[in-house]
C-alpha cells in the first residue's frame, strides 16, 4: 500500500506547476536565515528535509509538493524590500501556489494579487523582559518553577558536556509512544525531532531527582541584522507520567537565560486553529466556519490532536498573540487533503 501510494503521489506531482528549485546548499540557506531570518519558521525552512527551494542566493522561498498541489512554507527568508517581488514571482512561476503558515505582510502582498487569506491560527510572543511573569495572572508560571526546585529536579541547559544520545533518543521515543500517530513524525509545519540539536539551536533539559533527563525543549533561533535577536519553541517533550509542572518551568527557565543574554523574544510556535476569527482580508467564511468547528470538536481534541490543550497551555504565558494565515487560489478538498498529507498528519 505505502508503494502504491508513492507511485500515485509522484505521478500526481509531475502534473502540479513544475517550479525552477534552486539548488542552494544548506550552509548558504543557514546564512540567509542569519541574515534575514526574523520569523518562527525561518529557521525549520533552511534545516527541514524534502523542501524545495525557489529564488537566488539572496533569498528564497521554501515549498513542497504533494498530489498536485504546491504549498509555500511561512514567510520569504530575504531582506524586507525583497519579500513582496520574491513573493509574487513565485505566484506567477507556481501557477497560484497555496501559502501555508504566513505572516501577515505575506499576506497582504497575496490578497493584493487576488488570494483568499484565513487565520489558521496564532503564534504566541513573549516581549522578553524583566516583568514579563510578574503579576498575579502569572503565578501558576512562578509556581511551576518553585515546585520543580522545591521537589528535588533540576533545570539547565545542555552545554554538551556529556553524551546524551541515547538518553534524549529513548525520551523521544517515551513520548511518542503516548501518541495517536506512533509511527511517523509530522513534517513541513514541523519538522521530525533531532536527537542531537543543529547549528544554533538551544536545548534545555528536566534531570529528575534520580539524575534522569524526564523533559526537555528545544528552541530555535531568529535573527535580525545578522544577530539573534530570539527563539522559537521547535520540540518539547517528556516522559509519560512526568508533572505537568516540567513544561511551564522549562518554559519560564529558558525565558529567563534568554532575558539575562539580551534577547528580545521567544516565541511558543504555532496554535493550530485557535483564534481563527475574519482576517479582515478577502477569505473563505466557509472555511473559517469549519476551522473553528474542528477546533472545538470533542472527538479531534479526544482522539486526533488536542488543539484546544496545547492553545490553553500557550496562554498560560499571556504572550502577544500574532495571527498567521492561509492563503490560497482554490483550496478544493483535494488541495485539504494534499496538505494534510505533505505534514504527514496521515
Amino acid at each position: 500500500m505505502a508503494s502504491l501510494r508513492r507511485w500515485l503521489d509522484e505521478r500526481l506531482e509531475r502534473r502540479a506547476a513544475s517550479i525552477p528549485n534552486v539548488r542552494l546548499p544548506r550552509d548558504d540557506r543557514l546564512a540567509l536565515v542569519r541574515a534575514h531570518g526574523d520569523f518562527s519558521l525561518a529557521y525549520s525552512t533552511a534545516v527541514q528535509d524534502d523542501l524545495s527551494y525557489f529564488g537566488d542566493g539572496g533569498g528564497y522561498i521554501a515549498f513542497g509538493y504533494r498530489m498536485t498541489g504546491v504549498f509555500a512554507l511561512g514567510d520569504p527568508v530575504a531582506p524586507q524590500a525583497e519579500r513582496a517581488r520574491l513573493v509574487r514571482d513565485f505566484v506567477h512561476a507556481g501557477a497560484g501556489p497555496t501559502f501555508v503558515q504566513a505572516g501577515e505582510a505575506t499576506a497582504r502582498t497575496l490578497a493584493e494579487l487576488g488570494y483568499r487569506v484565513n487565520r489558521m491560527g496564532i503564534d504566541s510572543r513573549i516581549a522578553l523582559s524583566p516583568s514579563m511573569f510578574a503579576g498575579r495572572r502569572n503565578e501558576t508560571v512562578r509556581y511551576s518553577e518553585r515546585w520543580l526546585v522545591k521537589n528535588g529536579y533540576v533545570l539547565m541547559e545542555d552545554d554538551g558536556a556529556r553524551d546524551l544520545t541515547a538518553e534524549m533518543h529513548a525520551l523521544s521515543e517515551r513520548w511518542r509512544a503516548e501518541r495517536v500517530v506512533k509511527k511517523r513524525e509530522m513534517r513541513f509545519l514541523n519538522r521530525p525531532f533531532a536527537v542531537t540539536p543543529g547549528p544554533g539551536m538551544r536545548r534545555f533539559l528536566l534531570i529528575s531527582p534520580q539524575g534522569e533527563a524526564v523533559a526537555l525543549l528545544d528552541l530555535d533561533p531568529m535573527h535580525g541584522d545578522g544577530e539573534v535577536t530570539g527563539y522559537t519553541t521547535s520540540f518539547k517533550r517528556k516522559l509519560p507520567g512526568v508533572t505537568p509542572h516540567a513544561e511551564i518551568g522549562l518554559t519560564k527557565f529558558a525565558a529567563d537565560r534568554l532575558l539575562a543574554e539580551g534577547r528580545r523574544d521567544l516565541t511558543l510556535g504555532l496554535s493550530p486553529l485557535a483564534a481563527v476569527e475574519p482576517s479582515g482580508l478577502r477569505e473563505s467564511a466557509m472555511l473559517r466556519a469549519s476551522m473553528q468547528r474542528l477546533f472545538r470538536s470533542p472527538v479531534i481534541n479526544r482522539r486526533i490532536f488536542n488543539l484546544e490543550g496545547q492553545a490553553a497551555f500557550k496562554r498560560r504565558f499571556h504572550g502577544a498573540e500574532e495571527p498567521v494565515y492561509l492563503a490560497f487560489r482554490k483550496l478544493s478538498p483535494v488541495q485539504i487533503i494534499a496538505l494534510l498529507r505533505l505534514c504527514r498528519a496521515f
